[in-house]
């Protein structure tokens, strides 16, 4: 077999970066893919940019392609940083990111309508109880017709639940937590389609967070799966109850990937 069929091989196989499988390279004009997300009633992998970019959600296929490309028209993207989505196919953007922890108010979009080239959203809105100082936010969830949201923290964090409501809401307190280690900041979050499973991103690790009661999460089993590789993640989402997919950003020439990570 010649060199040039031996890599043919490999690729067809797949990358493998340490335990994490690239399935495909990143549009190199999406400059910071900040989320991925799964809906129901798509065959696209969906993702956003953070802030300074367009208020555009995108498509893409399992090669890496934008094949659909939305002006959310009544949105702004002050800091867009996570996605997730209902088991109506409807998907939200998170527009949460505080890095100079200067915003009181925070928005979460909805949209119903991803056939359209462009469309409106739906306003959540929600602030932080008195009592707590500003907060970024990188990552959340729905479940229970409730998102829960997660503080981005080096040592203590925060987990907030909203309302999937249309109006302004005062998040609710309810837990602060610590994983265990250093560098602990989260990035992105999911949970599984059976609801048994929650994944916690960060460049380095992913924690599996089972055998929850309610949203009690952090008295389940926590589990930290680390990756053998280091880089800027922001996107994380479930392809079954078995695996998920992650993406990075391109920073210095390395990464701007979809990969896939099995969990179980």
């Amino acid at each position: 077999m010649n060199k040039f069929l031996i890599i043919f091989f490999f690729i067809s196989l797949g990358c493998s970066t340490g335990k994490l499988t690239i399935i495909a390279d990143l549009p190199k004009n999406l400059k910071e893919a900040s989320a991925i997300e799964k809906a129901a009633n798509s065959d696209l992998l969906w993702t956003i940019e953070d802030s300074g970019n367009k208020n555009n959600i995108y498509g893409l296929n399992l090669k890496g392609e934008i094949v659909k490309d939305i002006d959310i028209k009544n949105a702004s993207n002050i800091d867009w940083e996570d996605l997730t989505s209902d088991k109506a196919g409807n998907l939200y953007i998170g527009d949460f990111g505080n890095n100079s922890k200067n915003r009181d108010d925070f928005t979460i979009y909805k949209i119903s309508d991803l056939n359209k080239d462009k469309t409106e959203a739906e306003r959540i809105n929600f602030i932080l109880p008195k009592k707590v100082k500003p907060k970024d936010f990188e990552a959340f969830f729905i479940w229970n017709n409730h998102f829960y949201i997660f503080s981005k923290e080096n040592k203590s964090s925060m987990l907030f639940k909203v309302p999937n409501k249309v109006g302004l809401h005062t998040a609710e307190l309810i837990k602060t937590f610590n994983l265990e280690g250093k560098h602990h900041r989260i990035t992105s979050a999911a949970i599984s389609n059976d609801e048994k499973t929650i994944a916690l991103l960060n460049h380095d690790k992913l924690w599996k967070i089972t055998n929850f009661n309610n949203d009690d999460f952090f008295e389940g089993h926590v589990q930290e799966l680390k990756f053998d590789h280091d880089s800027q993640k922001e996107g994380v989402c479930f392809k079954n109850n078995k695996s998920v997919y992650i993406t990075d950003e391109r920073t210095k020439g390395e990464g701007g990937n979809l990969y896939e990570f099995k969990i179980n």
